[in-house]
Formats: C-alpha cells, sequence, structure tokens
C-alpha cells in the first residue's frame, strides 16, 4: 500500500475469492516474503503529486518489485499500479489524461489481443471481456517505435473495443518481453463477482494464479499499491 492506494482490499477480496491467499505489503518494506506474485492496485499514489506513479516509483519496496519482475514472477499492475510500472521503466509508455479531459468510470469492453501474458494465458485472443475502467489519465502513449514493437512482439494484450481515453491503437494492457509483467488500466477486480455486475475479470485473475501454484498451498499474491 502506497499513500492513497484505494483499491487493495477489493484485489484481495478478489483473489481469495478465487482460492488464492492474499498478503498487504507496505510501500516502505524491503522484503516481498517469498510470494508468487505481485499485484500493484489502483488509487491514488501520494495523490498523484508530480503525476501519477512518479513518487511512488522511488519506494523501498520497489527495489524487490524490479527483483520479483527480473526474476520472471508475475507482476502485475491495475490502474495507478500500471502507471508505477511505466514510471519505474518495467513497462514502456506513458499514461496521460483522458481525451476530452474527463474523468471515467464506466464498465467498457475488452478484446484479449495475445495470450503471452501472466495475465492472459490461457485465454483464446479475440475474447471480450466486460470489465470497468475508473480513471483520469488512462489514455496511453509512446513512441512509434515502442508501439510497433509492442505490436509486432505480441504485447498489447488488451484492447478497448469502444475506446474511452483516447489510448493509441485503443491499447488497455501491455506486458513486457518476457510476459510476466503486466500493466492495464481496466480493474478485473471490479468485474469479478455477479454483484458487481460481471465476472469477467476473474477470467484475467485466475489465468494469474492457477499455473503459479498462488491459489493452492504455495505462498500468497502480495498486494502492493
Amino acid at each position: 500500500m502506497f499513500p492513497g492506494t484505494n483499491c487493495e482490499h477489493d484485489v484481495v477480496e478478489a483473489v481469495e475469492s478465487l482460492g488464492g491467499v492474499a498478503e498487504l505489503v507496505w510501500h516502505g518494506d524491503d522484503n516481498l516474503r517469498g510470494v508468487d506474485a505481485l499485484v500493484l492496485p489502483g488509487g491514488f499514489a501520494h495523490g498523484d503529486a508530480l503525476r501519477p506513479g512518479a513518487i511512488a516509483r522511488f519506494s523501498r519496496v520497489m527495489a524487490a518489485v524490479a527483483d520479483m519482475a527480473a526474476a520472471g514472477a508475475p507482476v502485475v499492475g491495475i490502474c495507478n499500479g500500471f502507471q508505477v510500472l511505466t514510471e519505474a521503466h518495467l513497462l514502456p509508455g506513458a499514461l496521460q489524461k483522458n481525451r476530452h479531459l474527463s474523468f471515467l468510470c464506466q464498465m467498457t469492453e475488452l478484446v484479449v489481443s495475445s495470450d503471452r501474458s501472466v495475465l492472459t494465458r490461457g485465454i483464446a485472443p479475440g475474447r471480450r471481456l466486460r470489465v470497468p475502467v475508473n480513471h483520469f489519465e488512462g489514455n496511453y502513449t509512446a513512441s512509434p517505435e515502442v508501439l510497433r514493437r509492442l505490436e509486432d512482439e505480441g504485447r498489447v494484450v488488451l484492447r478497448y473495443v469502444d475506446n474511452p481515453n483516447g489510448s493509441a491503437n485503443d491499447i488497455a494492457g501491455i506486458c513486457n518481453e518476457a510476459g510476466n509483467v503486466v500493466g492495464l488500466m481496466p480493474h478485473p477486480e471490479r468485474a469479478s463477482s455477479e454483484l458487481l455486475g460481471s465476472t469477467d475479470g476473474a477470467v484475467l485473475l485466475r489465468a494469474l494464479l492457477e499455473p503459479s501454484g498462488a491459489g493452492t498451498a504455495g505462498p500468497p499474491v502480495a498486494v502492493t499499491g
């Protein structure tokens, strides 16, 4: 949790509803305690001062996050977590203010465009999912060279069907070269129960949990903003 993180308990509830074990981690910690996977949830880390994620990237925990990513373990950033991953250069590009400068809080339709990430493995490309967004700065941007590389390497993992924020190439989520670090603006934890209006987010979280063994008797999933 960073000061300003506000979606960590949503992620914990979603992970545990799928049989996983979740453990909250404070941003001042320097040890992730051997967890199988890491989720950086949404919110407003450090009040989005300077720009979203710009201060959070210097937190003590981020060295351990970078080490975990380099070791090939699953690291997923949701919304503000995606912004933190780009600021920390664990993912390319940046998130800027939405088109029309409006805050978005709505259900969106996504299409899985690649199954080569820890969040989309086993999910057939072309599958559509209903997952909400909740952001003001979710407009993904990158240089033409980076966008071309993401497309050529199959690293755009999720796209918007009806682009709500102006993101380049309708990008809703991307991964790193190895596929173990993923950032996405939509909130799968908010679409993990019929009570929330959709269970499509559970499809993504289940893909994260099941191959890693985090949903069985192994170490837990760490949730840190």
